[in-house]
């Protein structure tokens, strides 16, 4: 059982494991976290897609059809091997399915046969499709069940679960078959063996740890940030004590979450601010609404607008927030914004 890891995190750990990563316009906001929780998250459910064609398959699996909106998943795992992150946060992936399974789940043990659809699967995992006609003669090139075992490994690593983590749809919900050509037992034998090894895109193997290569401008609290990590933490993983200084091209150590970890609010988005529709303002208007300050029947909307802008002011004016000194400030600055997240979602 874990919290969400944030966006960059995922890609972090998803590099550090040599998966070949390419990010949809917007996939950071991407979600259905309007029409239900997303966490706390137990594991990994892999799928196959009936599509054929790569461009085809991210465009249905990003924006769903008539019924079924997207995200449809997380990531696209293409033919050639490349995990296309569609979609971040609630997705409509998984369905209901049997709560035995969820429990075996987290127990980390042998998974009963699925014969009821009672829970709600779609909070607790994250969800991988594959592009393939699952017919059983459409072929898995290597390539693509190497990203696979890749994905689903990286997140195994990051949150510190085994490959008892790893399941197939079809072992979630009665009637399924997916996925149709390889079995899910000889995948997370593969899972489990990479777990015994060293990241292969760099990274330790020490904890479920992944890896962070320092660039130019970097901070550490600004590394935190952006894996969505206290930053201390890092620090004490690499054995950096004060000044904390830290030097391009330097490799550290990202330690995996564990159970105990303290909630941490995504990155605050930078430039977000009233009137404005980029970065995009959904992610602040569901925390409002999670918070009961925002209606819920309004719609989320990339733009800053007036009913943000009052239910920030009346947010800020309620904790003494005022970022320009005005007690109706609609503006949510970098201390309200973690504030705010950690009322909806901390522990």
């Amino acid at each position: 059982m874990a919290t969400p890891i944030s966006a960059d995190r995922l890609v972090a750990a998803l590099r550090a494991e040599g998966v070949r990563v390419a990010e949809r316009s917007g996939w950071r906001t991407h979600n259905r976290n309007h029409k239900g929780p997303w966490g706390p998250v137990n594991g990994i459910m892999i799928h196959h897609t009936v599509t054929s064609g790569t461009s085809n398959t991210v465009s249905i699996c990003e924006r769903g059809y008539d019924g079924l909106p997207g995200p449809l998943c997380h990531g696209v795992i293409a033919k050639d091997g490349t995990v296309h992150l569609v979609g971040h946060g609630r997705a409509n992936h998984a369905g209901r399915g049997d709560g035995d399974v969820l429990r075996a789940v987290i127990a980390e043990r042998a998974l009963p046969k699925a014969d009821e659809a009672d829970t709600d699967g779609n909070t607790h995992f994250y969800g991988f499709e594959c592009e393939n006609l699952g017919d059983g003669e459409d072929p898995w090139p290597s390539a693509q069940l190497d990203a696979i075992e890749r994905a689903a490994t990286a997140l195994c690593r990051v949150h510190g679960w085994s490959a008892a983590s790893v399941i197939g749809h079809l072992e979630w919900q009665p009637g399924k078959i997916d996925p149709k050509g390889f079995s899910m037992g000889w995948l997370r034998e593969r899972v489990a063996a990479r777990l015994k090894a060293q990241p292969s895109g760099g990274g330790s193997s020490d904890g479920g740890s992944s890896a962070y290569v320092v660039t130019s401008g970097d901070t550490l609290s600004g590394i935190g940030k952006k894996l969505g990590i206290r930053w201390e933490r890092i620090a004490q993983a690499n054995k950096i004590t004060a000044p904390y200084v830290i030097k391009p091209g330097q490799k550290l150590v990202v330690p995996a979450e564990t159970s105990g970890d303290s909630y941490v609010p995504p990155p605050f988005p930078d430039g977000l601010a009233p009137g404005r529709s980029s970065p995009s303002a959904k992610g602040l208007q569901q925390a409002l609404k999670d918070t009961g300050w925002l209606d819920p029947s309004v719609p989320l909307s990339d733009n800053y607008g007036p009913q943000t802008q009052k239910a920030v002011a009346g947010f800020n004016r309620k904790h003494n927030l005022f970022t320009t000194g005005s007690p109706n400030d609609p503006a949510i600055g970098r201390r309200g914004w973690g504030l705010l997240h950690r009322l909806a979602y901390g522990s």
